[in-house]
């Protein structure tokens, strides 16, 4: 099992180096190339979301991104460092998908999560004291495909 691990500053201009890697790293696992956009697509999604909620919430700690290459499937994992609701009462829930408030953020927040659901099947979204975390996954080819 490979793993690429990235962390960045939350700052938007970065998740496009994000979205860079994660295509790179996605194709030389064997994901089909028809699904790369899609890859894109939800890294860009989920990054820009965990970049709002750290700039909302005054996160200064890096948002990180795992990629790992399984034997049939390749997945990431974007995370933020928002507690999630419940886990602090002075801090505003951010984390919608598990029914969180939705102040500032949260119909933007939403709307993310909608998007990343729309272009991946394989979604998981878990949020607790630490932060939260974005899971992803798509099939690979069989490593017997390669000459």
């Amino acid at each position: 099992m490979a793993t690429v691990e990235l962390r960045f500053s939350a700052q938007p201009e970065h998740v496009r180096t994000a979205r860079l890697v994660a295509a790179a790293v996605a194709r030389r696992a064997g994901v089909d190339e028809a699904v790369l956009d899609e890859v894109r697509l939800a890294v860009g999604e989920a990054c820009s979301r965990a970049v709002g909620l750290h700039r909302s919430h005054g996160i200064t700690e890096p948002v990180s991104v795992v990629l790992t290459e399984e034997e049939k499937a390749f997945s990431i994992e974007v995370g933020d460092g928002v507690p999630g609701p419940g886990s602090d009462p002075a801090t505003p829930g951010a984390h919608g998908a598990s029914g969180g408030p939705d102040e500032g953020d949260g119909g933007e927040d939403e709307m993310g999560l909608a998007v990343i659901s729309g272009l991946v099947d394989d979604v998981e979204v878990r949020s607790g004291a630490g932060g939260g975390t974005i899971r992803m996954s798509w099939p690979t080819a069989l490593a017997t495909v390669h000459p």
